[in-house]
């Protein structure tokens, strides 16, 4: 077989168009992930500091100096990731190697231990400890998306497929893992009103220390499902982008300063990804409080999750044929000014006379998740344009170093929308031990839930307008790839 049939064969396995098996055998590990990223980032804190009665100010500290740590660890992890390789590949390998241990800490975190209660220590070293290995998965698996294939449809729909079971996950965190919980607690445990068509549940007190067996429990099942789900991601996706040979040996640390500098879609993109984690996780860390001391309908937050769960299971299979419609920064526009609208709503729902208003609550929730979820999830599928472009730049496949990029990025909002919450909410005086809190608390409550989202989304909207990369550059630039591959084939 001669060099030139060689080289066509490779590229046509580049430009591979991916099954619908494919596609959802790399989403099982959004799902996975989902499962540990959205139950941490959603009720870690509420846990610890209501259940495992460690002080809010205490708790903020450790979610800060974790993530913190991030911002060296990340490249050091896309480094080591890049500059590797085994007979299983580049990437996958560490879907395993760290999606298993990732499980077992985050289990860790809830604990039913007697010494585990209050500890500090315990809190703070096991978090740590499951937040770089997060890391560890996430960075490889991320660079995974970029290696699948070099089909733009493809790309886009493996972006919606692994989104529809990123919300399937985020159903069974956000919708049924409060339910489960409230279900399997012991104390005040009566039938009460779920919100979800008349559904009446028995449903305990979650939020105290008596349901310490209850959140260990539910989690636990959790944790075998992620683990399940990141086997058949190993199992079932296949490398056929990658960096060749002498990329690889020349990989070094100083390239997240090259890309960084080189590389302008990405700093656009991971300033996008910044911001957007950021109003949402200051909205997701905060909805548990909202839920339960601003409107007082704790037993509604799993129908409430139902309801934000659908759009994000739903209708990403829309999103390519949405793209064409609004282009890729329309895209963006239109979701994200959904999210504001849900988010103003919200803040109807929060006012006096409001909070009985179930109809409101569902609306509200719709519009706000399904304008979260399409622009915080299409915004994935940019990222294997960017390292392509990175590539025509530098000459380097950074695949790993670029997603530990925009891994810093994210981090920087997760830090942000994770600590800072619970720093306003000690800054306007929120009571951990009271079951009413007074009107200042649950002002500092609505500010974060709320206020300060909506105002990040606008700016997010503006970020994306400085986006450079069209579908048509997309399409040169693979073209001047392959003649770039081409040539020193030839050189060879």
């Amino acid at each position: 077989m001669s060099d030139n049939t060689t080289h066509t064969l490779q590229q046509q396995n580049e430009y591979h168009k991916l099954t619908l098996w494919e596609r959802v055998s790399y989403g099982f590990g959004d799902f996975a992930n989902n499962l540990t990223f959205g139950t941490v980032g959603g009720f870690l804190l509420l846990y610890m500091t209501t259940v495992n009665a460690i002080g809010l100010g205490i708790a903020s500290i450790i979610f800060a100096i974790v993530r913190i740590i991030n911002v060296v660890w990340d490249p050091i992890v896309g480094t080591f990731v890049d500059k590797h390789t085994s007979k299983a590949g580049k990437y996958r390998p560490w879907i395993l190697r760290a999606g298993i241990p990732l499980m077992i800490f985050a289990l860790l975190l809830f604990a039913p231990l007697p010494f585990v209660k209050g500890n500090v220590a315990w809190a703070f070293i096991i978090y740590f400890i499951m937040d770089l290995t997060y890391s560890v998965v996430n960075i490889p698996y991320g660079s995974l998306n970029a290696s699948l294939t070099r089909d733009a449809e493809s790309v886009d729909k493996l972006t919606s497929t692994r989104m529809m079971l990123a919300n399937g996950a985020n159903l069974l965190v956000y919708t049924l893992f409060p339910m489960f919980v409230q279900m399997a607690s012991p104390k005040e445990n009566h039938l009460q009103d779920t919100g979800l068509f008349g559904l009446k549940l028995s449903l305990g007190t979650y939020t105290d220390s008596s349901a310490r067996n209850a959140w260990f429990s539910v989690y636990l099942v959790y944790a075998i499902l992620g683990a399940i789900a990141f086997f058949l991601c190993y199992r079932f996706t296949k490398e056929r982008v990658v960096a060749t040979a002498e990329q690889t040996a020349q990989v070094k640390t100083t390239d997240i300063f090259v890309e960084l500098k080189n590389n302008r879609p990405l700093v656009i993109l991971g300033l996008f990804f910044m911001l957007a984690f950021t109003f949402m996780f200051f909205m997701n860390t905060v909805n548990g409080f909202f839920n339960q001391f601003v409107v007082q309908h704790s037993p509604w937050m799993g129908a409430i999750g139902l309801i934000s769960s659908i759009p994000g299971i739903v209708f990403p299979i829309f999103w390519p044929r949405l793209k064409k419609i609004f282009g890729k920064k329309g895209f963006f526009h239109f979701f994200l000014g959904m999210f504001v609208v849900g988010e103003l709503l919200t803040w109807v729902w929060s006012m006096n006379g409001m909070h009985d208003n179930l109809a409101l609550a569902y609306i509200a929730t719709f519009l706000k998740q399904w304008g979260l979820t399409s622009a915080t999830g299409f915004m994935w599928a940019l990222v294997p344009e960017v390292v392509s472009y990175g590539e025509l730049k530098s000459g380097r496949r950074n695949a790993a170093i670029i997603n530990a990029i925009m891994g810093l990025f994210f981090k920087i909002g997760f830090t942000i929308g994770g600590a800072v919450p619970a720093l306003f909410l000690a800054l306007y005086g929120f009571n951990e031990t009271a079951a009413h809190q007074h009107a200042n608390a649950l002002a500092g409550i609505n500010l974060t839930a709320i206020w300060i989202p909506a105002i990040l989304a606008f700016v997010s909207m503006i970020i994306m307008q400085l986006y450079p990369i069209s579908d048509k550059d997309v399409a040169e630039i693979n073209q001047q790839l392959d003649e770039k591959r081409a040539q020193l084939k030839e050189a060879e």
